[in-house]
């Protein structure tokens, strides 16, 4: 966090894609819904979900954004930020853009963005739309599930990017990253060499 010319707290975006590298999640939803044309919904969603005491954390992640939602509905320790309208999508789009992921989540990035753009060009409504969005679906996350599987059994998975370059551009990327995947601990073990019978680490 560093402050502006107004002195308001701003959230550097190179710690907003350091946390997102270790905590964030880009999904492609593929529901069957009969009201749809093809019979099949396809959602997009960006979120974090972090324990509730630090939902100030989201509500700064959120106001960076300038859009999204924060829902306690997921739990009773459980806090989720998330953005889903395609409108909304294109502004997350255009933070990764310019500050980019660096772990292996920049490849479901990658993924999740060919189908933003899918979508926004409205191809998702033509069968052969949807059964790119289910190929590029098949390389994410957990992959497809066995009713998709039964539904698109022709289906090849798309390739997935690879991700080689993992350069560390700015230190806020880092001290996002460690936000998110951390860990300081205190070990204290029995010793025979030490006279307190105790080392610390």
């Amino acid at each position: 966090m560093k402050q502006n010319s107004t002195q308001n707290l701003t959230m550097d975006p190179w710690f907003v894609t350091g946390f997102t590298d270790g905590e964030g999640c880009f999904s492609i939803s593929i529901i069957r819904k009969k009201t749809c044309k093809l019979g099949w919904e396809i959602k997009l969603s960006f979120n974090f979900s972090l324990h509730k005491k630090d939902k100030a954390l989201l509500e700064n992640i959120q106001s960076y954004f300038g859009v999204g939602s924060i829902s306690t509905k997921h739990g009773p320790q459980t806090i989720k930020y998330y953005v889903q309208s395609i409108k909304d999508l294109a502004i997350i789009i255009d933070h990764f853009d310019k500050y980019p992921l660096i772990t292996q989540k920049r490849a479901d990035y990658e993924i999740f963005k060919q189908v933003f753009y899918l979508i926004s060009r409205k191809e998702h409504l033509t069968m052969e739309g949807l059964n790119k969005i289910v190929a590029i679906k098949a390389s994410i996350n957990k992959g497809l599930s066995s009713e998709l599987k039964a539904a698109f059994p022709l289906i090849t998975p798309v390739q997935r990017p690879k991700v080689e370059e993992i350069l560390i551009h700015d230190p806020y990327w880092f001290l996002g990253f460690v936000e998110a995947e951390g860990c300081f601990s205190i070990m204290i073990l029995k010793s025979k060499t030490i006279k307190t019978g105790f080392s610390v680490s």
